[in-house]
């Protein structure tokens, strides 16, 4: 069963490196939580080294600007690693053809800028979906409108035997107050559909392929006991965690704060039940990063 702690300090020094979420953990996709940014810059004041490993569907460099933006400092993290780096490696490679649907809105665009990890990158054009190879999903055009408005197209794309490539496996995001639908619940549809769906963001395995050469080229190649991964997601970051056999830390007032009657701190009954039903044990949770 979870251990409920007060703050991250607690099981810190048992750990050389954090991979961190981002959005619910250090932000609010408005502004930064200032107790995240304490927590990570005494952590990294103390030896360990921050790895934010991110279902943004776009390049570091990008994620890094936003970060600039919010107000979350640079002298809180060592690297970046996103959903979107590992997806748009696949896509030069050319897991979904040449030839590609794309979704996502104005600002996702920088996931067609080729990346430095890809030594040889496929000819990538994006065309309408009738003339498609594949689908590449940042997101949805709208992220208020619900899924199923993409019924449609889906049923066309699977009907011509397209794989959708999926660069954010998150569901939902809290933007504040407001709650918006990432590209995982249109793979997710997608998938229900009958369709293919492929995925590179938290919690399966490319992403944390990258989190760990991100941390080889700082020079720190660790075993998984002496890593840690935190988020507030239970079945990205959570069971990522758990997939990758490394210790975890939820964070509970994140998504499932009403789940969890968080305030402070959660719930503990609440917990429980929580986590029982999604049958992921997280190794340690607290309310909010600090």
């Amino acid at each position: 069963m979870t251990q409920i702690i007060e703050s991250f300090s607690e099981v810190s020094g048992r750990y050389d490196a954090a991979f961190v979420d981002l959005w619910g953990c250090m932000h609010n996709g408005i502004e930064a939580h200032a107790t995240a940014v304490d927590a990570m810059r005494k952590y990294r004041e103390n030896g360990g080294t921050v790895v934010f490993v991110t279902n943004a569907p776009r390049p570091w460099r990008s994620v890094e600007k936003q970060l600039d933006r919010l107000g979350v400092p640079k002298d809180t993290w060592d690297a970046i690693a996103t959903s979107g780096d590992s997806a748009r490696a696949a896509m030069f490679r050319g897991a979904v053809g040449n030839k590609v649907w794309f979704m996502g809105e104005s600002h996702d665009e920088a996931f067609f800028e080729p990346p430095e990890i890809v030594d040889d990158p496929a000819p990538i054009a994006r065309v309408d979906l009738k003339d498609a190879d594949g689908i590449v999903c940042c997101g949805p055009f709208d992220p208020h409108a619900d899924p199923e408005v993409n019924r449609p197209d889906f049923l066309y794309a699977k009907t011509k035997g397209l794989k959708l490539l999926c660069a954010n496996p998150d569901i939902v995001v809290d933007r504040g107050e407001t709650r918006e639908w990432c590209a995982g619940a249109l793979a997710k549809l997608y998938t229900e559909m009958g369709g293919e769906s492929l995925y590179f963001g938290k919690p399966h395995p490319p992403i944390y392929d990258l989190a760990r050469r991100r941390l080889v080229a700082l020079g720190k190649d660790l075993p998984n006991e002496g890593i840690v991964a935190i988020g507030d997601g239970i079945h990205t970051d959570i069971s990522g965690a758990r997939g990758e056999d490394i210790d975890s830390v939820f964070i509970s007032g994140g998504l499932a704060a009403d789940l969890t009657k968080t305030s402070h701190n959660p719930d503990a009954e609440a917990l429980n039940a929580y986590i029982e039903k999604e049958n992921v044990d997280p190794t340690f949770t607290m309310g909010q990063l600090r």
